[in-house]
């Protein structure tokens, strides 16, 4: 038996796993994936055993469904019969953006007890956002076993379902923006004249200190950023040309736009 099964071995599943391995002794993980030489060459990293979607649904009790939403159906459709000869505990764990946990106890054929989670790729790092909501067949040894195995991934939130969505649009979609964010930055650096390096570093750790300063001051980023513009100063007229350009209404509408997708899937 196994602690922990990973079925796609894409970003996520990846990501997660790279951080499970530091909790959990990497022989206790095992790894499918449709194209098998991606799972062979993550377990030869990381350390992992490697199998079939048969193997980690029959011998493991966390069972990570990685694969993407549009072809959840059919893969536990085709794994009803291992499901539902188990007489031992396990858990479901879905990262499928668009699909309830009822849609996926349906997809499954059962009842089972189901994890939802909504992740993002900094987990690799261990610096990952991370929101999850459970079924009520999920018992408080099995979600305590969860959230000691997800230590090494970052932040993990639970929250009602209802806002699962709303999160993922978020955080799950979040490191994109900043990405953009970033790039643009620099950007505006090396037109002034700094080198390309430099200018990442330096918008890369200038994000990373403003984030920190919000989660650890737990003042709100209005205040945070009052502080620093100085009346007349450079900073606030920085600020004037952010919000001439609309910066603020793209970013919401850039996490509107990722739920309406998400909302869309569902139907």
């Amino acid at each position: 038996m196994y602690t922990i099964g990973f079925i796609g071995c894409g970003n996520m599943g990846s990501a997660i796993a790279s951080a499970v391995s530091k909790v959990i002794e990497p022989s206790q993980i095992i790894l499918a994936n449709r194209t098998a030489a991606k799972a062979e060459a993550l377990a030869a990293t990381l350390g992992c055993q490697t199998g079939s979607n048969t193997d980690v649904v029959k011998n493991c009790t966390y069972i990570f469904l990685g694969v993407k939403p549009q072809m959840m159906a059919d893969m536990l459709l085709s794994l009803q019969p291992v499901l539902q000869a188990r007489t031992d505990q396990f858990v479901l764990v879905t990262m499928a953006a668009g699909l309830t946990i009822a849609d996926i106890q349906a997809m499954a054929g059962g009842a089972y007890p189901v994890i939802r989670i909504m992740p993002n790729t900094p987990v690799a790092i261990g610096q990952g956002m991370i929101q999850a909501c459970s079924s009520p067949e999920v018992t408080e040894d099995t979600l305590a076993g969860f959230q000691s195995l997800m230590a090494e991934c970052g932040r993990l939130d639970f929250l009602s379902e209802r806002l699962i969505d709303a999160a993922s649009a978020l955080s799950g979609c979040g490191p994109a923006y900043a990405y953009q964010f970033i790039e643009a930055l620099a950007d505006g650096a090396v037109e002034c004249g700094l080198p390309r390096q430099k200018a990442y570093e330096y918008a890369s750790q200038t994000l990373i200190g403003a984030a920190s300063m919000v989660l650890e001051t737990g003042k709100h980023p209005g205040e945070l950023k009052d502080a620093v513009c100085s009346p007349g100063g450079t900073t606030i007229a920085g600020v004037h040309a952010l919000e001439r350009g609309g910066f603020r209404s793209a970013a919401m509408d850039a996490v509107k736009a990722a739920y309406d997708k998400t909302t869309a899937l569902q139907k």
